[in-house]
């Protein structure tokens, strides 16, 4: 999974950043700690799947629908295939301060990672959906706790 990046900005009232209020204690870590989660089931997951001999029954133990809504709710989408997408990240590339060039760090050989992605896609005859699996088990996780 790529690292996760956060796009919001904190606003702080005269307190500083380490006021007492309880309710301030960064609410965006059990954001990055259930996405960390996700990931490791998803890893899991993954490998559980390619390692399958009957890939169909897992999909369907694991709860995976072979048909989903469409966007209109008129037509059901049928599960046509699942991808899986190995990279590798080589480097890392991150915006310059002051600067609109970006500052790229390559990795060097022992630091290169490997990750593989998992989607499901599903189809109707007016429709294409992709289904990551780290949303798919985010929301069975979802599901599980309430």
């Amino acid at each position: 999974m790529m690292p996760h990046d956060h796009a919001y900005d904190h606003h702080h009232h005269g307190q500083g950043h380490n006021h007492a209020q309880g309710d301030h204690l960064h609410s965006h870590l059990h954001e990055e700690d259930e996405a960390a989660d996700v990931q490791v089931l998803a890893a899991q997951f993954i490998d559980g799947f390619v390692q399958a001999k009957d890939k169909a029954s897992y999909l369907k133990l694991s709860g995976v629908p072979f048909e989903r809504a469409s966007r209109s709710g008129t037509k059901s989408l049928k599960l046509i295939d699942v991808e899986l997408k190995t990279e590798w990240q080589v480097g890392t590339a991150s915006p310059s301060f002051g600067s609109r060039e970006l500052s790229y760090l390559p990795f060097p050989g022992q630091m290169i990672s490997e990750r593989t992605n998992m989607s499901l896609v599903y189809v109707s005859i007016d429709e294409k959906s992709v289904l990551d699996i780290r949303e798919f088990l985010l929301m069975k996780k979802k599901e599980i706790d309430t």
